[in-house]
């Protein structure tokens, strides 16, 4: 899936797709407006795929320390630009990965 599909998927579909990963759901979930689906399905993830986007549901948040904590987790730098910029980024990996 690239990118603009999983986009597509967020804006348009009911449910994301059951083969996702727990972290590309919880992005999906954000997209969504959804944030504590997506914080819960981040954690449920139990993985540094999870922790980097349980970071950004904290910066999301407004959490920064606590964002830090989670970045450190998923051996991820904090992330300096907007946050639409982190979620396409975020996704862009772990859609390649």
């Amino acid at each position: 899936m690239t990118l603009e599909e999983f986009k597509t998927s967020a804006a348009e579909d009911a449910m994301p797709q059951s083969d996702l990963s727990e972290a590309l759901k919880a992005l999906w979930f954000d997209a969504h407006g959804d944030w504590e689906m997506a914080h819960d399905l981040s954690q449920k993830a139990g993985n540094k795929d999870g922790d980097w986007v349980h970071a950004y549901l904290h910066r999301v948040e407004g959490d920064l320390s606590n964002a830090g904590y989670w970045y450190s987790r998923s051996g991820k730098p904090r992330f300096e630009g907007s946050l639409q910029e982190e979620w396409a980024a975020i996704a862009t990996e772990l859609l390649e990965g």
